[in-house]
């Protein structure tokens, strides 16, 4: 039995150079610091890795190394005992490596910050849902400060602190049902196939039927582009038996609006277009300043299951139309929600409804922090 000891700045690197010069079966007996930078030297690690005497290497390498030979016959209790631990061995391994995968990529330029053991699970999940980095480093870093150090331990509290912080930085718009005689003219703006009409259809059938106050409600479509829009929302409105106003000059909208005045809710569809096509966006703002003195929301609706770069880039070119409000499509088609955290905490506008299927009107989901941290936590978007 051969006992080799190997030298890093980090673990990690003492580690590696152990299993490149001694392959998979060497066993790591020790790892353990022997200088520290405060010293005025190097930090400096130790890995000592026992090997059978078959499995001892044949080259050299060019860092340093110390070989200590032990009699097999006379060390019989020795290798036993390394044999006894084993499972313990790799778990140490096992741990070695965790933590490996909580040092910060240098590329991000935040790597000044280590991430604790205890924190390891919760910053991988703010890795795998595509969490902002910026935001990610804000967090981890304050929790590691603010966190007391009894909590630590307890991957629940731990969880829970984590979930409170989340639960701050989401803007959240609570739904208000209007009060009798009240009225309220809602737009629903985006780029094509993000689900404007489907979530208008529900939203329709929510405040119709669903709340319990016999609203009345019309919907209003500007969009005389897309091949089957208008067919779309006539069989929406024909089994809802809800009014539909077709307006496709920025002139006749005041009309439409005025046919619809007995209407508590009004909800406006445009045609989507790519965020890109500024021409399209500034057709919107031409049917807007034909009914400039009534209030309008603008709500624009985003797709869950695109990068957080392409949000900011829709959002960008939007914004001209002074958007008020955020919704969400297509969470059943994604396991990433960090984008829609950081996203709406940046732009601060905040979320109306969330959409999770196809279903008129069931799969719509009011807004609400815990259910999208929910999402978060679990890498999948709940049904309720």
């Amino acid at each position: 039995m051969n006992m080799l000891s190997f030298l890093g700045e980090t673990p990690t690197v003492a580690l590696k150079k152990a299993q490149e010069e001694c392959g998979e079966e060497a066993i790591v007996i020790s790892t353990k610091k022997i200088s520290s930078a405060k010293d005025g030297n190097k930090d400096m690690y130790e890995v000592v890795v026992a090997l059978e005497d078959d499995n001892a290497p044949t080259q050299k390498k060019n860092y340093t190394k110390k070989i200590i030979t032990k009699d097999p016959k006379k060390d019989e209790k020795f290798q036993a005992s390394v044999y006894d631990f084993r499972a313990e061995i790799l778990k140490m391994q096992d741990a070695i490596g965790q933590v490996q995968k909580t040092l910060w990529d240098p590329k991000s330029q935040l790597y000044d910050l280590t991430i604790p053991p205890e924190f390891a699970d919760m910053y991988n999940l703010f890795e795998q849902n595509e969490f902002d980095q910026e935001m990610t480093y804000t967090i981890m870093k304050k929790t590691i400060r603010q966190l007391p150090v009894s909590l630590k331990a307890n991957p629940k509290k731990v969880n829970d602190f984590f979930k409170l912080i989340l639960r701050r930085i989401i803007p959240v718009k609570h739904e208000i049902p209007l009060r009798k005689h009240q009225r309220k003219i809602t737009m629903m703006v985006g780029p094509t196939g993000v689900g404007k009409t489907t979530t208008i259809a529900k939203l329709a059938a929510r405040y119709a039927y669903k709340l319990g106050q016999n609203y009345k409600v019309g919907i209003v479509t500007l969009d005389s582009f897309r091949v089957g829009a208008i067919e779309q929302l006539q069989a929406y409105t024909n089994i809802m038996r809800l009014p539909l106003e077709v307006v496709k000059n920025p002139e006749d909208l005041i009309e439409a609006l005025l046919r619809l005045k007995d209407c508590n809710y009004i909800f406006i569809d445009t045609a989507g277009s790519s965020q890109y096509d500024v021409d399209k966006i500034e057709l919107i703002n031409e049917y807007q300043n034909r009914v400039e003195d009534l209030p309008i929301e603008k709500i624009l609706v985003l797709p869950a299951n695109v990068k957080q770069s392409d949000l900011t880039d829709i959002y960008a070119n939007y914004s001209r139309l002074n958007i008020d409000y955020l919704t969400f499509t297509k969470l059943d088609e994604t396991k990433s929600f960090g984008n829609l955290i950081s996203f709406a905490h940046k732009t601060k506008k905040s979320i109306t409804y969330f959409s999770v299927g196809q279903n008129v009107p069931d799969d719509l989901i009011v807004s609400d922090a815990s259910f999208l941290i929910d999402c978060f936590m679990n890498n999948s978007c709940p049904r309720r």
